[in-house]
């Protein structure tokens, strides 16, 4: 069985890779020129130069190919041309879902994210039937995720079977940008995290994250959505598990978010007029104003998603920050 995956060289993408290798599958890999392969170094994988801009490469890419993994996504907390994140994210989406329509395959695994998902905010988790709007989402990532994913459904009606996945915040190794959370951890790594805001988040194993595609395409309803997470911790638990870990003492000042809220609007509107990524993301701090928190259940209980304590996955992000170089001497 021939699989095809975008977003392979990413941080939940190459675990996935993993998991398929691992399970003797044949992978083929979209990448787009010039990106950086590292993650999928010495792996038996045949790579796929392409673009998902690029609907004839795409149709060409799939042949041969029965199943399809979608984990490519642009994902920022702040862009200067938010078109680009849009036509990644979701014309990159109905582009590849439409090649892999007319390629007639048997399966498709959408990875959209917990962010288009509906949550309170106040500790109550979401889950995947929650009512949500796009007025609900933060920032040009989660609306260009929500509008991807609304547009993943429109092609059930066309008889694509799709399985939707809705990871949380994935933690261990490969995460080589590193993602918001990972660079929290190698800030920690580097003593540069001296105070925290208060808000909560739901942890996985990138491992875990990895396998709960597979699970829920082997197992999963065509149709269905399922949250891939694991444990909801504040910020606060999540720096006292990181001291445990490393020995290096947790920040213990908890900042007040309105001030740091106009901190944000102030380096977005100096990031507008230099182009430079703001130090202090304007979306994150939005974003930290509610606690995300989830409710796995749906994919613990149909697919069988494994629930690796948040400290082992944790201990093996640290592991790897430490070996990869993101820790100055």
């Amino acid at each position: 069985m021939k699989t095809f995956i975008t977003g392979a060289t990413g941080f939940i993408g190459a675990s996935i890779v993993r998991e398929l290798l691992t399970d003797g599958r044949e992978v083929r890999a979209l990448v787009r020129q010039g990106s950086d392969t590292s993650n999928l170094a010495g792996l038996d994988v045949e790579l796929w130069q392409g673009d998902l801009r690029d609907h004839a490469g795409l149709e060409q890419g799939l042949k041969g190919c029965d199943v399809l993994y979608h984990a490519a996504a642009d994902y920022r907390l702040w862009t200067r041309d938010p078109a680009d994140m849009y036509r990644i994210n979701v014309d990159g989406t109905v582009a590849i879902l439409e090649a892999a329509l007319h390629n007639g395959l048997s399966r498709v695994v959408y990875t959209s994210s917990v962010g288009t998902l509906g949550n309170p905010g106040d500790g109550t988790p979401g889950s995947e039937d929650a009512p949500v709007t796009l007025d609900d989402m933060v920032g040009h990532y989660k609306k260009s995720k929500f509008l991807a994913e609304r547009a993943a459904e429109k092609f059930l009606e066309r008889g694509l079977p799709l399985v939707i996945v809705n990871p949380s915040t994935p933690v261990g190794p490969l995460d080589i940008k590193p993602t918001p959370t990972g660079k929290i951890i190698a800030d920690v790594l580097n003593r540069r995290m001296p105070a925290y805001l208060d808000t909560g988040l739901n942890i996985i194993a990138v491992e875990d994250c990895a396998r709960g595609h597979i699970l829920a395409e082997q197992r999963g309803t065509i149709g269905r959505k399922y949250i891939l997470g694991n444990a909801n911790l504040t910020l606060r638990e999540i720096f006292a598990l990181l001291a445990e870990i490393t020995g290096i003492p947790a920040p213990k000042v908890r900042l007040p978010y309105t001030p740091i809220l106009l901190a944000a609007y102030i380096n977005e509107g100096l990031s507008r007029i230099t182009g430079k990524e703001p130090l202090i993301p304007l979306a994150g701090v939005q974003m930290a104003a509610k606690f995300m928190y989830f409710d796995p259940s749906r994919a613990v209980k149909e697919l069988e998603l494994p629930q690796t304590p948040v400290r082992e996955a944790l201990y093996r992000a640290v592991e790897w920050f430490r070996r990869n170089g993101y820790v100055e001497q």
